[in-house]
């Protein structure tokens, strides 16, 4: 039978599809097999990493431009996820794309968000599921919160107006966080969304200032990022090296920080992020 909960440190991972393009300049000029090939890829890299949870950004669902099959169905089943939940957040008669979180235990609670229409570039969102943690050998389960966000490519003002939405979406929830994806946005200036969202939502990445954890590959900017919640802590962090899009994913081990009793108790029973 399928083990109902995590055990043990926490794997996640984060990854920009690029549509199942892999390193091709454009989704529309490749046919099914092509797709299939560079999913069956990235489905290997997902085995190799051995990510207990994996968000997804720019991950189609069936769409003309991408060989009209679900993209993150078909990855979940070549790298063995039996749960998975996908966000339509663009969508159109070529497209249906946007966040998705694949898991190989079930979600014990999960939504969706879109966030506010920012044309002319397509509409970005955010997918959260909740699983069961058991990070070592206590009696209960820990409760944590996965989400996987996408923010606008163009506009600084557009991002912050993104992460004002996902604050307040989030602004209810109180178990333990952990916030992956393409921000499209580095940590430094005070135009930051991710220092933004990780103050907003006491936070933290996995040395924020880094120069070598770039992760978008002609660039080498860092726009893919792990947050976690205070009440957690980086074990590994990783940039993986394999080419399966035009960004690089991230794995993060996570652990639960050793924190008293009492100070546990505060922390998860109040809201994670304040508007």
């Amino acid at each position: 039978m399928q083990e109902q909960v995590v055990r043990g440190p926490l794997r996640v991972l984060t990854l920009n599809l690029a549509h199942g393009r892999k390193d091709s300049l454009n989704q529309m000029l490749l046919g099914r097999p092509a797709f299939e090939r560079n999913l069956a890829e990235a489905a290997e890299l997902l085995r190799y990493s051995g990510a207990d949870v994996v968000a997804l950004q720019e991950a189609d669902g069936p769409s003309l431009w991408s060989g009209s099959f679900d993209h993150v169905a078909f990855l979940a089943a070549q790298a063995d996820y039996p749960w998975y939940s996908r966000a339509g957040h663009a969508r159109t008669w070529l497209f249906d794309y946007g966040t998705a979180l694949l898991s190989r235990v079930p979600f014990t609670d999960r939504l969706d968000h879109a966030f506010r229409p920012s044309p002319p570039s397509m509409t970005k969102g955010l997918t959260l599921g909740q699983i069961a943690w058991h990070p070592d050998g206590r009696a209960g389960p820990v409760y944590v919160d996965i989400v996987s966000v996408h923010l606008d490519f163009s506009r600084d003002s557009v991002r912050r107006q993104q992460i004002a939405e996902t604050t307040a979406t989030l602004s209810d929830r109180t178990h333990a966080m952990i916030v992956l994806g393409d921000f499209n946005s580095d940590w430094s200036g005070n135009e930051s969304v991710v220092t933004g969202l990780a103050r907003r939502c006491g936070m933290q990445a996995y040395q924020p200032l880094a120069d070598h954890l770039g992760t978008y590959r002609s660039s080498g900017s860092r726009l893919d990022w792990v947050l976690i919640s205070d009440d957690l802590e980086f074990l590994h962090h990783e940039v993986l090296p394999h080419v399966v899009s035009d960004h690089h994913a991230v794995m993060a081990v996570i652990g639960l920080r050793d924190m008293n009793d009492t100070a546990q108790a505060e922390t998860r029973g109040s809201s994670r992020c304040t508007e």
